[in-house]
């Protein structure tokens, strides 16, 4: 049984009749990791899996969502002090919430979603549910909010009520996602363009590490603030520098006595991975996947070495990819945890999975679980 299938049949069954039913992927994003909230590049594209929602107005003024997932049941009002118990229905509300103070028009409303993003694994399952229901609300009460909107108001869901202050990323490829595509966003601008992605000879393949992240740790907002305290101060020389990805290397050199070894290690990191996911798309253009390889090696040097966003396991599985020769290999995602996203050329693939397998299960005691990737379409009706 399908997702679509499955969602449908579940709101019958609850809420009697039929709904509308809209879909939202999770993404992947290549290259350009913690570059979305300092103003820099990323270079994301949806996935095939994601979250898919079935809903319809049912003329009062309380929600009601069932979770497939959670296997459980979530009502609560539209207004501020409804704040449901369950963190994921958190992120729905608040999808509530940011689309009426847009402008927006949400009533009260059933609804039954289900995935199949694997959770913890990197792939922003947060997103795709924040962005299908973004997509759905907007249609069902045409409300006319552009796609623009749309990801605004599931990254202002994380941070008024998820309480991480993530970038734009996530919700951008979850809403502008497109089969057979990856997307290069200036998260300063918000211009992007898309680059053909169907790499003949290789093949993107996840590797899960089985280690939950939650990027509502301190841990991840602890770097955003170091990298807004090493921008203010280089913009008290050159104020110009609106976000940290608009310095140049060597400013940050001016300032290294004035702020901590920590926040210019996580400066000097970001100024170079806005600069890599320029020189991956030019490589790309050359269909130059050795290059892309080498470049995503050093993304993962410097979340491991300078950002300090990776873990034992991700580095563990990073080195049996050089072992195996594959052509790049990195942490994905925000950290602590979850995925390495490996380009592998097709006539390694069977080794580096047999391999990769053997040796993770021997070290940690459990298989990593293998994700081929197939890029998919952004939010949309079914």
């Amino acid at each position: 049984m399908s997702i679509k299938q499955l969602v449908e049949e579940k709101f019958a069954s609850l809420f009697g009749g039929d709904g509308r039913t809209f879909a939202s992927a999770g993404r992947i994003n290549l290259i350009g990791e913690h570059t979305d909230y300092n103003g820099g590049y990323v270079f994301p594209g949806a996935i095939s899996c994601g979250i898919t929602v079935t809903m319809r107005p049912n003329g009062g003024d309380t929600v009601r969502v069932w979770s497939v997932d959670f296997d459980g049941m979530s009502e609560f009002g539209l207004a501020e002090e409804d704040l449901p118990e369950q963190l994921w229905a958190r992120y729905i509300f608040g999808v509530c919430r940011e689309t009426l103070k847009r402008g927006g028009k949400v009533e009260g409303f059933d609804a039954v979603f289900a995935g199949d993003v694997p959770l913890g694994a990197g792939l922003s399952s947060s997103a795709a549910l924040e962005s299908a229901f973004a997509f759905g609300l907007n249609e069902v009460y045409g409300n006319g909010l552009d796609k623009f909107t749309l990801a605004r108001i599931g990254q202002s869901t994380e941070h008024n009520y998820c309480g991480t202050k993530c970038g734009i990323m996530d919700q951008f490829a979850s809403v502008f996602g497109k089969q057979g595509s990856l997307i290069r966003l200036n998260c300063k601008t918000l211009e992007y363009k898309y680059f053909p992605f169907n790499p003949e000879g290789y093949r993107l393949v996840l590797v899960d590490s089985g280690v939950k992240h939650q990027l509502a740790s301190s841990a991840y907002n602890d770097r955003r603030h170091s990298c807004e305290r090493a921008a203010e101060a280089i913009r008290k020389r050159h104020p110009e520098v609106e976000f940290l990805s608009d310095s140049k290397r060597i400013w940050l050199e001016e300032v290294r006595e004035e702020i901590s070894q920590e926040d210019f290690l996580r400066a000097e990191y970001v100024i170079g991975e806005v600069q890599r996911v320029l020189d991956v798309c030019d490589a790309l253009e050359r269909s130059d996947y050795e290059t892309v390889g080498e470049l995503m090696y050093q993304t993962h040097f410097g979340l491991s070495r300078l950002y300090e966003v990776s873990c034992e396991e991700l580095d563990f599985l990073n080195r049996i990819a050089r072992r195996c020769e594959v052509t790049g290999s990195r942490v994905m995602g925000g950290g602590f945890g979850g995925c390495t996203v490996n380009l592998v050329r097709d006539e390694l693939y069977d080794g580096f999975i047999s391999t990769v397998k053997s040796a993770y299960s021997e070290k940690y005691g459990r298989e990593p679980r293998i994700l081929d990737v197939v890029t998919g379409d952004g939010a949309r009706e079914l």
